[in-house]
């Protein structure tokens, strides 16, 4: 794993957490470092602070997610920033999970142990289709009549869940559960963020809003 934080005594904290916990760690202080070793060495997971001078972690994790060969790769960001908008912004940019400053040590590594059992799981599932819309699950790929779309992780596992079952109606707290891993908050504008940036990519007519209950997927 790679972890990015421009505290030197937080990152030797963190390192030796994880280290203890049986992964190899990489460290990076700065952005820029972070997507230089991450282009370099793919790791499986990425660990980084929100707040970073130069590069913050928003624009890392974006970035990342721009790489193809990091397609695959984990991002969690582990920070002090509690804010709502702070938490949609970071996964708007792509990042799988988003853990707030401070836990216990035992408590982090569990929250990264049960993130990486929910992607292998969802590794598992095999190729789906639903009208022109086609995904491609083991390589992370989706096409619309043959054209491939580039989709963030976030956007792609969200329409993958739409797909494994055409025109059932999936809760708002399903799909966040599902996808995010942890109960839904009403306040919470995370999944309609991530609808409608699906609808500009893929079009509008395939994602059905049932008001006060979530979303469907209708092969038009």
């Amino acid at each position: 794993m790679l972890l990015v934080d421009d505290d030197e005594h937080i990152l030797l904290s963190l390192k030796g957490i994880f280290e203890d916990a049986g992964y190899e760690v990489v460290c990076a202080e700065s952005g820029r470092e972070a997507i230089d070793i991450a282009k370099k060495f793919q790791p499986h997971l990425v660990i980084l602070d929100v707040i970073m001078p130069g590069m913050d972690g928003i624009e890392v994790c974006h970035e990342l997610r721009q790489v193809a060969t990091l397609q695959k790769t984990l991002i969690a960001f582990y920070t002090a920033r509690a804010e709502d908008y702070s938490q949609i912004a970071g996964f708007s940019a792509g990042a799988d999970d988003y853990i707030i400053k401070p836990l216990k040590a035992n408590v982090l590594v569990s929250r990264i142990k049960a993130l990486i059992k929910r992607f292998k799981v969802k590794e598992i599932a095999l190729n789906t289709q639903a009208g022109p819309i086609r995904i491609d699950r083991e390589r992370y790929l989706v096409f619309k009549d043959n054209t491939e779309i580039i989709l963030p992780r976030k956007e792609f596992e969200l329409l993958a869940l739409l797909l494994s079952t055409p025109r059932k109606v999936f809760t708002r707290d399903e799909i966040y559960q599902e996808i995010w891993g942890g109960p839904f908050d009403d306040n919470n504008r995370t999944i309609d963020v991530h609808v409608r940036k699906l609808r500009e990519k893929i079009g509008d007519q395939y994602i059905k809003t049932v008001k006060g209950i979530g979303y469907g997927f209708e092969a038009a």
